[in-house]
């Protein structure tokens, strides 16, 4: 007796199975690059309002930097933008302010801390041109801070909501955004302190 032989699919089903296979693996990759280019949900920083960063303000959404430029070591205007993919700490200061010459050793400390991290402190005098040299010496007892100036106040005013006074501390995101700030005198060497940037370094 003959062995009867499995009925070979019609071609409507090999065309049938074909397709789910398709669309299985289309819907893998979809899910894959989907996953990929989803945005990292922001860290909640509103817990590290204590200890060195008791006056720590955290907006409820984060605020697009100020495109005012202010002026790099080398005397040429840059904006917090130029340094995208980096935590910024931006400080704002000045020579006749006195919270602002006391907390500067522990932003130096901060600094030194993340070198060779994508961490940048931006030490910005408000100073007047005629006090560069008073600022230049201030900046040079703390290493590795460089001096940034903002001589006609027109970053300190850009700012949303605009600095109420010195020191003004705005901490940046590495996509470019306010996520954090500080009016008055903080302690940036505090573990408070760097507890807020490694969250912003995780994020990415």
């Amino acid at each position: 007796m003959s062995e009867v032989q499995p009925a070979k699919p019609a071609p409507l089903l090999k065309w049938a199975i074909g397709c789910f296979a398709l669309i299985g693996v289309a819907a893998v990759l979809y899910v894959m690059v989907s996953a990929s280019f989803k945005p990292k949900e922001s860290a909640d920083l509103r817990d590290l309002k204590r200890g060195g960063l008791a006056k720590l303000e955290v907006p409820a959404t984060p605020r697009p930097a100020p495109t005012q430029s202010f002026l790099g070591p080398d005397g040429k205007p840059m904006t917090v933008a130029d340094l995208k993919g980096q935590v910024v700490v931006l400080n704002l200061w000045a020579t006749w302010c006195a919270p602002c010459k006391v907390e500067m050793p522990t932003l130096a400390a901060l600094q030194a801390a993340y070198q060779t991290q994508p961490v940048k402190v931006l030490a910005v005098s408000v100073d007047r041109d005629v006090d560069l040299n008073i600022a230049k010496s201030d900046m040079a007892k703390n290493p590795p801070l460089q001096l940034y100036r903002d001589p006609g106040y027109k970053l300190a005013f850009a700012l949303e909501p605009r600095a109420a006074g010195f020191p003004t501390t705005i901490v940046y995101d590495r996509q470019g955004r306010e996520r954090a700030r500080v009016s008055g005198e903080a302690d940036w060497n505090s573990k408070e302190a760097r507890e807020l940037v490694e969250r912003l370094l995780k994020e990415g």
